[in-house]
């Protein structure tokens, strides 16, 4: 009885179809209307946060809001933040941004593989309900969002990329050779079906169940081409904004960043894709910000330094302004009966706990808007942290994706229940 090994599935009349994408993809949990929606949004600082500034002294709904907080003030019940959590066996520094998203473990190790991101593990199971599965956006450099095979997802910088993305249409001759592309993929899984067919009689019982589970991920893979065939055929949303001109002077990070939130609002209010991540990376550079003198990278590395500190302290505070008129912006903005905040998730936080000695435990976590119980500050064990991923299944199944696990982590988190 012949094995039933990747090869065999893959190839049919010398042409390879890569697994990841067939296993990747499940239905939709729910229909698409506009109460049952459900959007998710995750933004690293890459250069930290400072603990003092984020981190309420006091648990559960009555804390005081420290100083980063109290710019977030009017969002105050729509937030939770998290203390004391961490991604267990990360370490690594600056590297563990590659795992904010997925808690994939020692990621500066020789032979790193990365594992599926947050963002993608939604997006591989409800991606197909927009014209794009998802949005990888950064400040510069690295993005985020990981595949399931642990590649880097490319992260655009360039917000009139985006905007050209979202909202122009191209010229028919480029649409034509899209849909020429999608057609070809779905030839592709034909002659692949074809061939797994053919070898379904000669299998045993228990690979005649795993050539089904196959053929069942491949028909949903045919969907998927079919979908998104069918947008190519449908316009893009009219948007009444001007196209935005980016900013090339790295040094004015706020105005690049809120160029970035700009285009994230404008996604999701045309419902354009459910899922962007915007990886903050930060800059060796002297930020264009009054009262600061000093490179914006020396200062996470502050070593205590009052000076250091106070100017750091000026920067993070514009950043979460950038933050909270992103947040604003969601809540100004109406859908069905509820605003946008309401149906989307926004994780905002650092993979450094103490960016100054690049300590990556009791990460600075803020989750806001979804459809929880906001208004609280959820302290874990600072000395044995939490483990982060059990927040992620939480989201996941705030999505409607059934699941019990992320990553290594078993379970919902503690105290965030749903409204």
């Amino acid at each position: 009885m012949p094995s039933l090994t990747r090869r065999t599935l893959l190839q049919a009349s010398g042409v390879a179809v890569s697994l990841p994408l067939l296993e990747a993809t499940q239905p939709a949990a729910f229909s698409d209307t506009a109460t049952s929606r459900r959007r998710m949004v995750a933004v690293n600082v890459g250069l930290g946060l400072h603990g003092p500034n984020i981190v309420p002294q006091q648990a559960g709904r009555d804390y005081e809001l420290p100083t980063y907080l109290q710019v977030l003030k009017e969002h105050r019940d729509n937030f939770t933040f998290i203390s004391g959590s961490s991604h267990p066996e990360v370490g690594g520094g600056h590297a563990s941004g590659k795992s904010f998203l997925t808690a994939a473990k020692h990621p500066n190790s020789a032979g790193f593989q990365n594992s599926i991101s947050l963002d993608q593990y939604a997006a591989d199971r409800l991606g197909a309900e927009t014209r794009f599965r998802s949005l990888s956006l950064t400040s510069s450099g690295p993005g985020l969002s990981w595949s399931r095979s642990g590649v880097e997802i490319p992260a655009t910088s360039f917000p009139s990329r985006v905007f050209k993305q979202l909202f122009l249409e191209g010229k028919p001759s480029e649409k034509a050779h899209q849909v020429q592309r999608l057609k070809d993929g779905q030839s592709v899984l034909d002659v692949v079906m074809d061939k797994a067919n053919r070898m379904q009689q000669k299998l045993s019982g228990r690979d005649r169940d795993k050539i089904d589970q196959y053929f069942n991920a491949v028909r949903e893979a045919e969907q998927r081409l079919v979908k998104a065939e069918a947008w190519e055929h449908r316009p893009k949303p009219k948007v009444d904004v001007a196209a935005p001109r980016d900013e090339p002077d790295r040094t004015k990070m706020i105005e690049r960043a809120d160029l970035i939130y700009d285009m994230m609002h404008l996604a999701l209010e045309t419902d354009s894709t459910r899922f962007i991540t915007f990886y903050d990376t930060g800059m060796n550079a002297v930020p264009t910000i009054p009262g600061v003198d000093t490179d914006y990278h020396m200062l996470s590395h502050h070593g205590k330094d009052p000076t250091k500190i106070e100017q750091l302290t000026i920067v993070e505070t514009e950043m979460i302004k950038s933050l909270g008129r992103f947040l604003s912006k969601l809540t100004a903005s109406q859908e069905g009966g509820s605003t946008l905040l309401d149906s989307t998730m926004v994780l905002f936080g650092s993979n450094l706990g103490n960016a100054s000695s690049h300590d990556t435990k009791n990460m600075p976590i803020l989750l806001a808007g979804g459809g929880f119980r906001h208004g609280q500050h959820l302290q874990f064990d600072s000395d044995n942290n939490y483990p982060l991923p059990k927040l992620y299944v939480s989201m996941l199944q705030r999505l409607g994706i059934e699941t019990d696990e992320f990553a290594d982590a078993a379970g919902t988190m503690d105290g965030l229940e749903m409204a």
